[in-house]
C-alpha cells in the first residue's frame, strides 16, 4: 500500500463522543444558547476534528506551495511565468502578503517549491520538492503523467505529516503559479459539471478579451483531455497543477492526522475538490475561510457543502484569507475553553415559562 492510499485508510469520521462533550458544555455556557452564532458551531466542529475537549489551534502552520503552468503560454494571465519564482523569494524574505497576515495570527510560513520553472537558490525555510519544471500545456494535452500527479500529492501528504511532528493544530492552504486559475477553473468544470463560462473568472485582472480567451483555453483544455470526474487523480493529471495536487495532499495528510485544515481561495477549493474525491471523508475536516470573488470558487464551495466564514473581495490567494479567519476559529475555541458556566459562576440559568391556568385553556 502507497503513502496515498495508507493516508485514505487513516482518514476517519468526526470523534461522536467528544461531539457530545463539547456540546453539553456549549449549552451550559453563560449565554442564551446559540447567541454566539457560528462560533459557537465552528468550536463544536473543531473537537470533532480534533478529539480533544476543548480543542486549540495555538500552533499554527500556513503552507504555501508554488508551481508553474505550461497553459500561461496560451497568454490567460496578466503576468508573465516569472513571477511565480519571483513571489517565492518574496515569501521566503517575508515580504508578501502572507507574511504579514501570518505574522499577525501567531502562523509559521512553510514554503513548498513543487513545480517551479526556474531554478531558486536554496533557503533553509523553502522545501524543495520540484515534480517537474511547471506542467505541460494543458490546452493541448495532459498537464502531467499519472505518475506525477500521485508524486504532487503524496508530496504534500509527506509536507504536512512532517509539520504535524513539528506540532501543528491547524494548517491553511496557500498556493502560488501564474496561470493556476486557468488550471483550476478546469478542475472545478470537470468535478462539478459546471460550464466553464461560469467558474472561469479574471485571476490576476485581466480585461474582457483576454477572459473570452481564457474561457476558451478551458474549454479546449477539457474537450482534448476528457477528464473523467469520477477519478480525481486523473481529473489533476490531466487539467491540473503541481501545487494543487500537493495542496490536495496537504488536506488528506492532515485530516489522517486529526488536524482540522482552512480552505482559502479559488487554488485552495479546487485542491480540496480533488482530496475530497479521492477521499469522501476529507470533507469534514475542512473550514471554509472565506468566499473568493473568482467564480469558479463558489461553485466549489457549493459543491463540498462549505460556508466561507468571510466575504472581503479577495482574490490574491497565497493563504491569505485563511490566515485572516484564524483569529476567528481561535475565539471559538478559547470561548469554549475559558468562558464559565452557569453553574460555575454561581448565575441563575433560563427558566422555563409558567403553565397557563387550567380555565385559560382553548376550548376548540
Amino acid at each position: 500500500m502507497d503513502l496515498l492510499d495508507r493516508t485514505r485508510s487513516r482518514i476517519g469520521p468526526l470523534d461522536v463522543a467528544a461531539l457530545a462533550v463539547a456540546r453539553e458544555r456549549q449549552d451550559h455556557l453563560t449565554k442564551p444558547p446559540g447567541s454566539l452564532g457560528r462560533l459557537e458551531e465552528l468550536a463544536i466542529h473543531l473537537v470533532g476534528i480534533t478529539g480533544r475537549v476543548p480543542p486549540s489551534v495555538q500552533r499554527k502552520a500556513v503552507i504555501v506551495m508554488a508551481g508553474d503552468h505550461g497553459v500561461a503560454e496560451e497568454g490567460v494571465s496578466a503576468y508573465p511565468q516569472e513571477v511565480t519564482g519571483q513571489m517565492v523569494q518574496n515569501f521566503l524574505r517575508g515580504g508578501a502578503a502572507i507574511n504579514v497576515l501570518a505574522r499577525q495570527a501567531g502562523a509559521r510560513v512553510v514554503v513548498v517549491d513543487m513545480g517551479v520553472a526556474a531554478d531558486l537558490d536554496s533557503h533553509p525555510d523553502l522545501r524543495s520538492c520540484k515534480v517537474a519544471r511547471g506542467t505541460s500545456n494543458l490546452a493541448r494535452g495532459p498537464a502531467m503523467s499519472q505518475e506525477e500527479a500521485r508524486r504532487a500529492v503524496e508530496t504534500g501528504i509527506a509536507i504536512v505529516q512532517e509539520e504535524v511532528a513539528r506540532g501543528l493544530d491547524i494548517v491553511v492552504t496557500g498556493d502560488m503559479g501564474i496561470a493556476n486559475t486557468t488550471a483550476s477553473s478546469a478542475i472545478v468544470a470537470a468535478l462539478t459539471g459546471s460550464p466553464p463560462e461560469l467558474v472561469t473568472g479574471r485571476g490576476t485582472g485581466i480585461d474582457e478579451r483576454r477572459w473570452a480567451h481564457k474561457v476558451a483555453t478551458v474549454r479546449r483544455a477539457l474537450a482534448v483531455n476528457q477528464p473523467d470526474p469520477t477519478d480525481a487523480l486523473e481529473v489533476l493529471a490531466t487539467v491540473g497543477g503541481f501545487e494543487i495536487g500537493g495542496l490536495a495532499g496537504v488536506i488528506l495528510g492532515a485530516a489522517a492526522a486529526r488536524v482540522p485544515v482552512v480552505v482559502d481561495g479559488f487554488i485552495s477549493g479546487a485542491a480540496a475538490l480533488l482530496a475530497v474525491g479521492l477521499c469522501p471523508g476529507a470533507r469534514e475536516y475542512l473550514i471554509a475561510a472565506h468566499t473568493s470573488v473568482e467564480p469558479g470558487h463558489r461553485a466549489a464551495l457549493g459543491h463540498l457543502g462549505l460556508r466561507p466564514l468571510l466575504d472581503l473581495g479577495l482574490r490574491l490567494g497565497e493563504g491569505s484569507g485563511g490566515a485572516l479567519a484564524l483569529p476567528l476559529l481561535e475565539a471559538a475555541c478559547r470561548i469554549l475553553a475559558e468562558m464559565a458556566t452557569f453553574a460555575e459562576a454561581a448565575i441563575s440559568g433560563a427558566v422555563e415559562p409558567p403553565h397557563a391556568p387550567a380555565g385559560d385553556a382553548d376550548e376548540g
